[in-house]
């Protein structure tokens, strides 16, 4: 099992409130009871929240599902597949990247790999062995438009390979009575896995949207789902402080009521992907209703931690994190939470207790952890967009506020009313104490070439204007840090970067490609922001020469490079 600590520092005060209120409000029964009451009295939302806790039996619907899972695999080992290629978007791609990046093998046969991009590079990449690649659509609703035209997009490429059964090279993954439900049985897919429709998909990392590509990757599967049930009963343990996913969630409550709203996630660099799944867990189910707890993934050593962060730091394998940076956290008097796990198998174990610490949170925040009021924002902006190129042939854009050498540069409307009649060079300006910056791009994910320029953006942010930083792919991000970006408090900066891409690929019986899709979600999240009164600004470069990231570093003001309107 594995064992936690805090050293709340100023904040103990604050977090002997908390823990009396969850012990005087006895949490943890209403929590396993499902007592939706505990986070709202309206009925419709008590409502909603009683059809989203079924993530507190995963464990044992999963052990029930063990044995499908098992046949599944070896039949999948023993057909002639080189590739297994999983598509979906934030919570049911997010947990299989996880399993992928802890137990994968160059030497894996078939091997896997997710793709939730909808940029036109990413999507040629995992489609290259289509004619014998097996292709795992997830999606709870069965209606999400990226992995439903990135499936689109294969079966025209397995039937083009001359396959006449198209449908055995596919699986779904879905809820019961969906559209994707529904057509996997009447094509005949390989397999279909039914999941329970009471688990949301950020939640849904020990269900079959996790399990299933983790018994591909070779996961131990029985290991892992008992040390997630061992952590499962811990969290039943009525004292909050005793409880290791109460405690967790009671620091991360606690410390966003008393202003450190930026939960720092100080991982080994073996646990990078784990960050990014507990940061969509937590930005989606907390960032609402002008509240929110900032998850920081990622991040440079070399950032200052100030006044408005709460730190999670792990340790696994004995491989400890940073002690220089530990050193300095404690300096600083930083609210610390420590996590030892014994073994990475423990990884079940530290999903449960995630899921039990963002419910706790959003109980303590006063807000419904489980729903993404905001998501859907972005999702009728970028369908609206498509539908204006469906009638007039190209995507309507505002014109720029500031072109330079083919960099174009447009500005929100609360940048804009921010900065007046300075240049971009002051575009950073606008951070203010307690603020963070996003940097949001919708490039292929982790190109060589472009992924150091963009990460080094991010880096030089943090360390000149002191503030949080985070980093995004887009779309993936809109299903998971986009709901805390329009959502929350309006204390983040946002930068979206876009560029046109070469040898586009056309969406199967749809009027328009994958570029246009990638761009028409950019360009739907921006207004989104826009309207949601974001500071927020939008960069598209003439193309994807990794120069081009560099300079608009330079014409933000992160370098001392003066630009002219």
């Amino acid at each position: 099992m594995t064992d936690f600590s805090i050293e709340p520092a100023d904040l103990a005060p604050a977090l002997d409130i908390v823990f009396s209120q969850l012990d005087r409000e006895r949490f943890v029964d209403a929590l396993w009871a499902r007592r939706a009451d505990i986070w709202s009295s309206d009925y419709a939302i008590k409502t909603a929240i009683f059809n989203r806790l079924g993530w507190l039996e995963a464990v044992e619907f999963a052990t029930k599902e063990l044995s499908h899972v098992e046949t599944f695999v070896q039949r999948v080992r023993s057909a002639a597949f080189t590739d297994v290629v999983l598509f979906g978007m934030g919570g049911s791609s997010l947990a299989p990247e996880v399993f992928h990046r802890l137990f994968g093998r160059d030497d894996d046969h078939p091997r896997f790999r997710t793709l939730d991009s909808t940029d036109p590079a990413a999507v040629r990449d995992a489609l290259v062995n289509a004619p014998t690649s097996l292709f795992i659509i997830a999606s709870k609703s069965g209606t999400t438009i990226e992995p439903n035209a990135m499936a689109a997009a294969a079966r025209r490429r397995v039937e083009a390979a001359g396959v006449k059964d198209w449908a055995s090279r596919f699986v779904a993954i879905t809820d019961q009575d969906t559209e994707l439900h529904r057509r996997a049985v009447n094509d005949g897919f390989f397999d279909v896995f039914i999941n329970p429709s009471d688990i949301g998909g950020r939640y849904s990392a020990l269900t079959l949207f996790g399990l299933v590509p983790a018994g591909l990757i070779a996961v131990p599967l029985q290991p892992l789902l008992d040390r997630a049930r061992r952590m499962t009963d811990s969290c039943r343990v009525k004292n909050p402080r005793q409880n290791p996913g109460v405690a967790l969630g009671a620091l991360l409550g606690a410390a966003a009521r008393n202003g450190r709203d930026k939960l720092t996630l100080l991982l080994p660099s073996r646990l990078e992907s784990f960050g990014l799944w507990i940061e969509q867990l937590i930005a989606e189910s907390t960032g609402k209703h002008g509240k929110g707890i900032v998850p920081i993934a990622g991040e440079t050593p070399r950032a200052a931690v100030g006044s408005d962060r709460v730190v999670v730091a792990v340790t696994v394998n004995g491989a400890p994190v940073d002690d220089d940076v530990l050193g300095r956290l404690r300096e600083a008097r930083v609210p610390l939470m420590m996590i030892d796990m014994p073994r990475i198998e423990s990884l079940g174990a530290e999903f449960f207790r995630w899921e039990v610490a963002t419910a706790t949170a959003g109980r303590l925040l006063e807000i419904n952890p489980f729903d993404e009021p905001n998501v859907q924002q972005a999702k009728d902006a970028t369908r609206a967009l498509l539908d204006a190129y469906t009638s007039r042939g190209h995507l309507p854009r505002s014109a720029p506020d500031f072109t330079v050498e083919g960099i174009e540069v447009t500005f929100s409307a609360a940048t804009r009313e921010q900065l007046g009649s300075r240049s971009a060079n002051d575009f950073l300006n606008q951070l203010r104490a307690g603020d963070y910056f996003a940097v949001l791009a919708y490039l292929r994910p982790d190109d060589a070439e472009l992924d150091p320029p963009l990460r080094a953006l991010r880096d030089d942010v943090a360390v000149k204007q002191r503030c949080a930083t985070m980093f995004g792919y887009g779309p993936r991000y809109l299903h998971s840090t986009g709901q805390l970006h329009k959502g929350g408090a309006n204390n983040g900066v946002f930068l979206i970067i876009t560029a046109p891409t070469a040898n586009d690929i056309p969406v199967p019986d749809a009027p328009y490609s994958f570029g246009v899709l990638e761009t028409a979600q950019a360009l739907g999240d921006f207004q989104s922001l826009d309207r949601a009164n974001r500071r927020a600004a939008h960069v598209h470069l003439p193309d994807r020469d990794p120069r081009f990231v560099t300079r608009v570093a330079e014409l933000l003001g992160i370098s001392q490079t003066p630009v002219q309107k």
